[in-house]
């Protein structure tokens, strides 16, 4: 049985906005890496979304969208530096573009190999 992107166990590495870990020094830059989804609502779903918004307030069902989306865009980036061989990623940010009934969703960073400081 083939695995998938989806099937893969999230590896453990470390993960910051900021450009420093405190206790690590970077030891290696490998480059940029980053995970891309674009993840879409049922017709339905969209429209009661869609009348929702009409009426103003949360629209639940558009922050689980976006949630989710988020959540595999870094899950993505995550994979994406360990087949790099990372064991970190610096710099991580978000970003996203609109788009009707879907949410597309770019998380991005800078891959490195770092150690712990004595």
């Amino acid at each position: 049985m083939e695995t998938t992107d989806k099937d893969r166990k999230l590896p453990e590495l470390l993960t910051t906005t900021t450009f420093d870990l405190p206790g690590f020094r970077v030891v290696k830059t490998i480059g940029i890496v980053r995970g891309i989804t674009v993840r879409t609502r049922s017709l339905p779903m969209t429209i009661i979304g869609g009348l929702r918004t009409l009426i103003g307030g949360r629209a639940g069902i558009f922050t689980t969208l976006c949630e989710t989306a988020r959540d595999e865009a870094f899950q993505l980036m995550i994979n994406h530096a360990f087949d790099l061989g990372a064991n970190a990623i610096i710099g991580v940010r978000y970003d996203t573009g609109p788009m009707v009934g879907a949410a597309e969703v770019l998380c991005y960073g800078t891959a490195v190999v770092t150690e712990k400081t004595k």
